[in-house]
């Protein structure tokens, strides 16, 4: 899986409120060539089981202390 450039990114950290929502239209609109990478402020496991359900593949990286990428693309 390749994130040096994302089709889409989408950052968690900038919505206001729970970006559950947000990130369901996203993955539901990722081409089946495309990469989607969710940048947050944590590790987000909840979302990995939810992501599997839909398949979908992903790989996660702490990039710091408080930031995370999930590259996210279409099993």
């Amino acid at each position: 899986m390749s994130t040096d450039t994302p089709d889409r990114t989408l950052d968690a950290r900038d919505i206001d409120g729970e970006p559950f929502s947000d990130i369901v239209t996203e993955l539901d609109g990722l081409g089946d060539d495309e990469t989607l990478v969710l940048v947050n402020s944590f590790e987000p496991e909840p979302l990995y089981q939810v992501l599997e359900q839909r398949g979908f593949t992903y790989e996660t990286e702490q990039i710091a202390d408080d930031e995370w990428h999930v590259a996210i693309e279409h099993a």
